[in-house]
C-alpha cells in the first residue's frame, strides 16, 4: 500500500493520510444531512407524495456514493479527494427541475446518468478538458459564485429567516420565532469557528444547532443513535424507469442534461486544480493523472444515479484534509471508510431540520462566492454576462438560467467590443443551445 500511494516520494505516513482522510470526512459530513433533506424536497408542503424522495434511500445513496466514488479516485486517480452529491447541483435537481419544472425525479435522475456517460466517453476522448478550456475563467467563477448566492438563499428561507411577500416578492421574515432563532444562532456559532479555523467546522456547527434545538424544543430528540441501515430500494434503479417514458425525451430535458453537464464541468476542475495545487502535486502547472481524476469523478456520477442521488463531484472541503496532511489517494480510502460507518447512524438524520442546516448551506454559499474576486471586472464585456449568470440564479431560481444567460451575452458584449477573435467557437455552439433551450422552455 505504502508503494503503491508513494508514501515515501510525498513525505507521508498512514497516521497522516488516516487524519487528513477524518478531516475532509468531518469537513463534508454535513452533505449526509443536507442532500436527503433537499432531494425528498422536506420543507416543502402541500406536494403530492410522489415529489418527495425517500429520506432514508437518499441517505443511502449519499453515503455510499460519496464512498464509491472516494474510493474510486483514491484508487485511480491516487488524489487526496473525496467525492459526494454536489452542493448546488442536489438545489437544482430538486427545487428547479423536480419543483419548478414539474419533472419527477426518477427523470432527474435519468438526466444525471445521461451527463455522467457524456463525462465518461468525453473524458476518455479528451475532448472534455479541450470544452473546459473553451469557456470563459471568468464565467466559470461567475457560475460557481451564482450557485453560492442561489443555495445561500435556499437556506435562508427554508430557516424562516426570507420568506415571502406579496408587496416586494421577499421580504425578512419573523425572527423571534424559533427555527429562524435557531438558524441564526447556528450560522454565528459556524462562523466563529471557521473563523477560529476549527477543524470540521460546519459540520461541528451542525451538532451544535441540533443540540441547542433538542434543549430548547425546537427538535425532537432522537429515540436511538444507532440502527439498521435504510432500505435503498426506493431509489435504487429508479433511473432506469425513466428512459421508457416518451416525456423524458423532451427539449426542456436536454437543457436539464445540459446543466447538470456545465456544472459538474466547472465545480470538478476546479475542485482539482485547488487541492491538487494545496497539496503540491502540481507538475510544470499540469495535473498529473489528471485524466483518471476526471473518469473517476465520471463513474461515481453514474452510481450515484442508480443508487439515487444527484451528481456526485469532488468536493473543495477536501483542502481541510490536504491542510491537515493528506497527500495521496489513501486519504480518500480513509473518507470513503467513514461514510460506510456513517450508514448506521440514520436515526440522528431526525434532528436535522432546515434551521441545523442553513448554516452550512450560508457558509458554503461564502466559499463559493470568493470566486466573484477572480473576475476582471474592469471589463464591461466581460462583467455584464458575469453579472447576469450570478444574479440571476437566485432571482430565477434557477442554475440553468443563470447559465443560459450569461453564455448568451458573453458573445453578444465581446462582438460588440470587437474582440470576436478572442471568443472560442465553442462558445457559439452554447450561444445557439441556450437560445433554443429559451425559445423551447415552455
Amino acid at each position: 500500500m505504502k508503494h503503491y500511494f508513494e508514501f515515501e516520494k510525498l513525505g507521508t505516513s498512514y497516521r497522516q493520510e488516516f487524519i487528513g482522510g477524518m478531516t475532509t470526512f468531518l469537513a463534508m459530513a454535513y452533505i449526509l444531512a443536507v442532500n436527503p433533506l433537499t432531494l425528498s424536497l422536506a420543507g416543502v408542503k402541500g406536494l403530492p407524495a410522489s415529489m418527495h424522495m425517500d429520506q432514508g434511500a437518499v441517505f443511502v445513496a449519499t453515503a455510499l456514493a460519496a464512498a464509491i466514488g472516494s474510493i474510486i479516485m483514491g484508487l485511480l486517480g491516487k488524489y487526496p479527494l473525496a467525492l459526494a452529491p454536489g452542493m448546488g447541483l442536489n438545489a437544482f435537481f430538486a427545487y428547479t427541475v423536480v419543483l419548478g419544472y414539474q419533472i419527477p425525479w426518477q427523470h432527474a435522475l435519468g438526466a444525471v446518468l445521461i451527463s455522467g456517460v457524456f463525462f465518461f466517453l468525453l473524458t476518455l476522448t479528451g475532448i472534455r478538458e479541450k470544452l473546459i478550456n473553451a469557456i470563459p475563467v471568468d464565467l466559470k467563477h461567475a457560475v460557481g459564485a451564482g450557485i453560492g448566492v442561489y443555495i445561500t438563499f435556499i437556506g435562508l428561507k427554508g430557516a424562516g429567516i426570507i420568506v415571502n411577500n406579496d408587496s416586494t416578492l421577499v421580504a425578512l421574515g419573523d425572527l423571534s420565532k424559533g427555527p429562524a432563532l435557531l438558524a441564526i444562532f447556528g450560522i454565528f456559532i459556524t462562523v466563529i469557528l471557521m473563523t477560529r479555523g476549527f477543524k470540521g467546522a460546519v459540520f461541528f456547527g451542525m451538532i451544535l444547532t441540533a443540540i441547542v434545538g433538542m434543549i430548547f424544543g425546537l427538535i425532537d430528540v432522537p429515540h436511538r443513535v444507532v440502527d439498521t441501515v435504510p432500505s435503498i430500494e426506493p431509489t435504487f434503479g429508479a433511473v432506469f424507469s425513466s428512459f421508457g417514458d416518451a416525456s423524458f425525451w423532451s427539449t426542456q430535458m436536454i437543457g436539464v442534461i445540459l446543466t447538470f453537464f456545465f456544472v459538474d464541468f466547472f465545480d470538478n476542475a476546479g475542485t482539482l486544480v485547488a487541492v491538487a495545487g494545496q497539496a503540491g502535486l502540481m507538475k510544470d502547472d499540469k495535473l498529473p493523472n489528471a485524466g483518471r481524476a476526471l473518469v473517476s469523478d465520471s463513474i461515481a456520477t453514474i452510481v450515484g444515479a442508480v443508487v439515487g442521488t444527484s451528481t456526485t463531484t469532488s468536493y473543495i472541503e477536501s483542502t481541510s484534509g490536504v491542510a491537515a496532511g493528506a497527500r495521496t489517494g489513501f486519504a480518500s480510502l480513509v473518507t470513503a471508510g467513514f461514510f460506510i460507518l456513517s450508514l448506521f447512524f440514520f436515526p440522528l438524520l431526525s434532528v436535522v431540520t432546515s434551521s441545523v442546516t442553513a448554516p452550512a448551506l450560508v457558509i458554503v454559499g461564502v466559499l463559493m462566492v470568493s470566486n466573484l474576486r477572480l473576475i476582471k471586472w474592469d471589463k464591461f464585456e466581460i462583467a455584464v454576462p458575469a453579472f447576469l449568470t450570478m444574479i440571476t440564479m437566485p432571482l430565477t431560481y434557477s442554475i440553468a438560467t443563470g447559465i443560459a444567460i450569461g453564455f448568451i451575452f458573453y458573445p453578444i458584449t465581446m462582438i460588440v467590443k470587437g474582440k470576436m477573435k478572442e471568443i472560442h467557437p465553442v462558445m457559439y455552439f452554447f450561444f445557439i443551445i441556450f437560445l433554443l433551450y429559451f425559445i423551447f422552455l415552455k
